[in-house]
């Protein structure tokens, strides 16, 4: 029921969402984050110039005196032991004391470490709880082939409905799983998808809760980021009263309404890469 509630409430909230802003810069980004203690950052993974603007605006905001928490999903919540092990370590010769938490924390297969390293650095030079937020790939893949309890005890399952969650929740992270493997994925595999993206989406609600109080920045995926299906699902009301979702859009669409889910949505440079469509099979 608690769900239903905080879906409807979602869609209503950003059903008038501003389109996307072209002023995209770290001041601009800056000023945003500011506005609320609590950021979901949202990014695409392998954009470096969102990485490097995000770092700068972050810098402005330490500057003025803010002290959030910095979550990761790049990193795993089972290392948080070793992540915090390793900033309180000497590092080996040759690495530095990021260098040493990040090669700790194991980033999953997929991320460039590189383009999280300066968020690192921020973290250890201002002395920031580092966070190790998600949900790991092994856990993600019970949850898709065994259900919720892989990943989550019996109270959390009932705290947050989820032998019962609003169908419109489940067909919209179907649709958006399958728009982010150009729209080739097979049907019948795309409900156990989902299910792994929404207990990752719990993972991170979990993972920055504890830190509301003094602010905290989570780094993760636009999709995660968004108000209505992504991480504030999980949190409550009052809670998301503290959150500011902010969404990084390549420019590369045009498209007004994905700009809705956000408070606030920048468009951005397009990374240069391959065709990622290229790799996957046509739907049969």
């Amino acid at each position: 029921m608690l769900a239903a509630l905080v879906l409807a409430a979602a869609l209503t909230a950003h059903a008038l969402a501003s389109a996307q802003r072209e002023d995209f810069g770290e001041q601009a980004l800056a000023q945003e984050m500011a506005r609320r203690p609590v950021v979901l950052l949202g990014e695409v993974h392998d954009n470096a110039a969102q990485h490097a603007t995000r770092a700068a605006a972050l810098r402005r905001l330490l500057a003025a005196g803010a002290r959030p928490a910095i979550a990761f999903e790049q990193f795993d919540r089972e290392r948080q032991a070793d992540v915090d092990r390793a900033r309180r370590e000497t590092p080996p010769a040759g690495r530095t004391q990021a260098e040493h938490v990040i090669a700790q924390a194991r980033p999953a297969r997929g991320w460039d470490s590189a383009l999280y390293r300066p968020f690192v650095e921020l973290a250890l030079e201002y002395d920031l709880p580092i966070v190790a937020a998600n949900l790991s790939r092994a856990e993600a893949m019970r949850v898709a082939s065994q259900g919720f309890g892989a990943a989550f005890d019996e109270a959390t399952r009932a705290r947050f409905a989820l032998y019962a969650l609003p169908p419109a929740l489940l067909a919209a992270h179907e649709r958006a799983i399958d728009d982010g493997h150009c729209n080739r994925m097979p049907a019948a595999a795309l409900p156990a998808m989902a299910r792994a993206q929404i207990a990752r989406d719990l993972a991170l609600a979990q993972a920055i809760r504890p830190h509301f109080a003094r602010g905290v920045v989570l780094l993760t995926g636009n999709g995660h980021a968004r108000n209505d299906i992504g991480v504030p699902f999980f949190l409550s009301e009052a809670e998301r009263s503290q959150v500011i979702a902010i969404g990084l859009l390549e420019r590369d669409r045009p498209d007004a309404d994905r700009a809705a889910p956000f408070d606030v949505a920048f468009s951005t440079p397009v990374q240069q890469r391959e065709d990622p469509c290229a790799t996957i099979p046509q739907r049969r």
